[in-house]
């Protein structure tokens, strides 16, 4: 499974809502609710994360084994 949750921690040490990341990056609200339940994004999407947040892929997301 691939989580974002390193996406949210991110975010919240830089005081960064999702609503400012939504208007920042021009993403609807399916594209929110994707990442908070760990769906498919697509690659464009996360570009833009890493570009707005000026990071790397593995700093917004990671594999999780399931078991």
């Amino acid at each position: 499974m691939i989580s974002f949750e390193k996406l949210w921690k991110l975010m919240e040490q830089r005081n960064i809502t999702t609503y400012r990341l939504r208007e920042q990056c021009g993403f609807d609200n399916k594209a929110i609710r994707r990442l908070k339940a760990n769906e498919n994004t697509e690659t464009k999407t996360l570009n833009k994360i890493c570009a707005f947040l000026n990071c790397r892929i593995e700093d917004i997301m990671e594999y999780i084994p399931e078991e």
